[in-house]
């Protein structure tokens, strides 16, 4: 007992000398937990809509009004036609589009059934279930309202009959709803991000530690060179995991793959080049291997997991907390795989994705190179 405990005083000695090393164990748990216990949530809230009214009249405005009111969904905005509703899903802006068909008040009016359509992105299955869910419970009561209405003989509704309202529902890009089509694609992200971004922290730690780091320092190598020369690797295991994973989601799990294999695979590069610029900032800033591993892990990786929309969606997470996803490049890259996989979508509407990825990694690896700068001494 009394080595053991010598030894666990040695533990503590050793982790107060080394402020680095504290932070990682004390802050990042701390850290972690308040904003994970706020964004890390399943619940539904504020799902973007789009209306497509083809009536204009009192009682699609109500209906409206009615989605308005209600703190599941959001009205993002207002269209006439069903023709102007693919953009929207498209590009994500929506998951959800209710379309108002021409004559929806004088069919209630005249006691008329009246067929309401939803159309859902089925990318995300698990929030586009409980999303249809909220919208055709709604769409229901207001349905049962009308007809009690109309029986207590009010003057808004003459004459309808119970369940006058029916809401036809239609998914896209995920139509049997299945989760492994939602989350196969974010594999892939996942992958690329644990495994270069890993690497690629140990690349310049694994020379401080063996003490070959002043030797590579006094070659005539450039810093560039030198840095290339320990990421490009790691790069090319990265492509090489693509092509494994691409290839087991559509030959193995059957996930379609609906847009070009050429541009998925210039888009992975370049989500790989900020993932290796990441794991070369991280190696700059750690001292060990253990170290970089940690830090990788702890500040990097398992935020970037939970915040990037991987798993719980951004919309569901407190307003405070969302810009700080908008900094994590996984958030852009599963957007584009998973656009690219079940959309079919192209450059033309991924091009925002594109300039922050390249931004990102850009600032990244100009501030990774400015930290390890070459000592010629």
């Amino acid at each position: 007992m009394q080595r053991l405990r010598f030894l666990v005083w040695k533990e503590f000695l050793e982790l107060r000398q080394n402020p680095r090393l504290f932070g990682i164990v004390i802050a990042a748990p701390i850290i972690q937990l308040t904003m994970l216990g706020y964004a890390a949530t399943t619940d539904v809230r504020d799902v973007p809509v789009v209306v497509a009214d083809g009536d204009r009249s009192r009682e699609s405005r109500e209906l409206v009004a009615r989605f308005e009111g209600s703190p599941n969904f959001r009205i993002i905005d207002l269209v006439t036609t069903v023709a102007e509703i693919p953009p929207y899903l498209e590009r994500g802006r929506a998951w959800l589009a209710l379309s108002i068909p021409a004559g929806y008040g004088a069919s209630l009016a005249a006691g008329r059934a009246v067929t309401l359509q939803l159309v859902a992105d089925g990318t995300d299955s698990n929030s586009t279930n409980v999303a249809l869910g909220y919208a055709t419970s709604l769409i229901g009561t207001y349905g049962e309202e009308l007809a009690s209405e109309a029986a207590a003989g009010t003057e808004r509704v003459e004459t309808a009959a119970a369940g006058a309202i029916e809401g036809r529902i239609r998914v896209w890009f995920n139509p049997q709803l299945e989760s492994r089509f939602f989350m196969i694609p974010g594999v892939l992200a996942l992958v690329l991000l644990v495994v270069t971004a890993n690497l690629a922290s140990m690349a310049i730690v694994r020379e401080k530690e063996l003490g070959t780091l002043e030797q590579l320092n006094v070659t005539p190598l450039r810093r560039w060179e030198l840095i290339v020369g320990k990421l490009l690797p790691y790069g090319l295991i990265g492509l090489v995991d693509v092509l494994l994973v691409v290839a087991v989601a559509v030959l193995w799990f059957e996930i379609p793959l609906r847009g070009s294999l050429a541009l998925l695979f210039a888009v992975s590069l370049l989500y790989v080049l900020c993932t290796l610029a990441l794991g070369l900032f991280i190696s700059t800033i750690s001292g060990t291997q253990q170290q970089a591993m940690m830090t990788a892990t702890f500040f990097f990786l398992m935020p970037m997991i939970y915040l990037s929309g991987f798993i719980f969606p951004i919309e569901n997470m407190p307003a405070a907390i969302r810009p700080v996803t908008y900094l994590i490049p996984l958030t852009y890259f599963l957007v584009m795989v998973r656009g690219i996989f079940l959309k079919g979508i192209g450059l033309d509407l991924l091009w925002p994705q594109a300039v922050a990825l390249a931004l990102w990694g850009s600032a990244m690896l100009a501030l990774a190179v400015a930290r390890s700068r070459k000592r010629t001494g």
